[in-house]
């Protein structure tokens, strides 16, 4: 008997230890890979991957694949050491294994063309003071197009589902996306619905009318932009309308799960580091993909969760370009099939995991994973309170 037990037994506390009393484990994997990033087209590389499980005896639980957003690598996502904000912990805690990728790129994964400052634009080089060394601005990009697009991004989460089955034995994975996630793995279930038992989408990003063809010509910006402290605490303050939303200390330690995975960004410019964005073209994620075959909502249950006041995945007012007109319930109204749960989370923002309702959000999750309903519903539009509390939308 474990030391936590044999104290659980003396203070008459039920035992085996609650899930929630196991320690977790994690291990970081590097996935092999062969790019078709046109940065790095066919190259060899290693995909970036931590799981992150209980440290209990037995079987090892329902594999879960967690996938970041835009700018946000996925270890500040979804495994922030700070209080009980790491996502992944928590479903650890709850049994099951759970794999957390970074796509090139992002975070941990390669970052090809990302290490030269003369690889932004005009404006974000000027954020670069102090200078790097070696540095003089203005300077020309040595790549002048954008990093990924929605080709390899599919291909490496192809890729990263293939080894997780492999792993675990198993035929399916647990999909959990965050924001533009969204872009990857919609179209990707929709591909492959084989591969995916269910869908849990936060905050997705999803354009209603936005192009299924990739851009001809391709678009040529830079392959990275630059993100800083103040802005992402600026974007999250224009959010942020409910008392106690955001405890204090939170924008200081996301900036700095943030660092811990920008070696080159984390010595640019100011004290507390920059954040290099890769910039990526996306097509192939619109009502008609959605709605392809009745495949989302059908054979891939899917539970989309919109925090009340997220104006990032909802352009408020509309937005004339349709490629950034984005719209949360277009998506739950364009899923066909009928296994579909939509939940409005009150008080919550875009950055809901770093937020207030963070537990909620865990155990909403948790529980649409093993049994794909809420609130014993396979469909329908819900609201959940600040206390947990889920009820049908008025």
């Amino acid at each position: 008997m474990l030391r936590a037990e044999r104290a659980l037994s003396f203070w008459g506390l039920p035992s085996p230890l609650p899930t929630w009393l196991w320690p977790t484990t994690y291990i970081d994997h590097e996935v092999p890979h062969t790019s078709n990033v046109p940065a790095n087209n066919q190259e060899a590389v290693k995909l970036f991957v931590r799981e992150r499980r209980s440290r209990r005896t037995g079987p090892v639980g329902k594999p879960v694949l967690m996938l970041h957003g835009r700018s946000a690598p996925v270890l500040a996502s979804f495994d922030l050491q700070y209080k009980t904000y790491s996502w992944a912990e928590a479903l650890a805690k709850d049994g099951y294994d759970v794999f957390m990728m970074d796509l090139q790129g992002s975070g941990r994964s390669p970052r090809p063309e990302m290490g030269s400052p003369c690889n932004l634009s005009e404006n974000d080089q000027k954020l670069l003071i102090p200078r790097p060394p070696g540095f003089t601005p203005p300077c020309s990009p040595t790549y002048p197009h954008q990093l990924n697009n929605s080709d390899s991004d599919q291909a490496e989460l192809h890729r990263v589902v293939e080894y997780i089955k492999l792993k675990c034995g198993v035929e399916q994975v647990a999909f959990v996306g965050w924001s533009a996630a969204a872009f990857t793995m919609g179209p990707y279930a929709v591909k492959h619905p084989e591969n995916v038992e269910s869908m849990f989408l936060l905050a997705p990003i999803f354009p209603p009318k936005a192009t299924s063809s990739p851009p001809s010509p391709p678009p040529s910006p830079v392959p990275m932009s630059l993100g800083a402290r103040p802005g992402l605490e600026n974007a999250w303050n224009l959010e942020l309308r409910s008392p106690d939303q955001r405890e204090p200390g939170m924008v200081d330690a996301v900036w700095a799960a943030y660092m811990e995975s920008e070696p080159i960004g984390s010595t640019w410019g100011p004290p507390e580091g920059l954040n290099r964005i890769r910039s990526f073209a996306r097509w192939g994620w619109n009502e008609t993909t959605a709605g392809q075959g009745g495949v989302l909502g059908g054979s891939v249950p899917v539970l989309i969760v919109d925090g009340e006041h997220d104006r990032t995945a909802n352009t408020t007012p509309p937005s004339g370009n349709v490629e950034l007109n984005f719209s949360v319930r277009a998506l739950y109204g364009a899923i066909a099939g009928p296994h579909k749960v939509m939940v409005k989370a009150l008080g919550a923002s875009h950055q809901m995991p770093w937020e207030q309702q963070h537990m909620n959000l865990h155990n909403l999750s948790s529980k649409w994973i093993e049994d794909r309903q809420v609130d014993g519903k396979t469909t329908g539009v819900f609201v959940m309170h600040q206390n947990g509390v889920i009820s049908p939308a008025p």
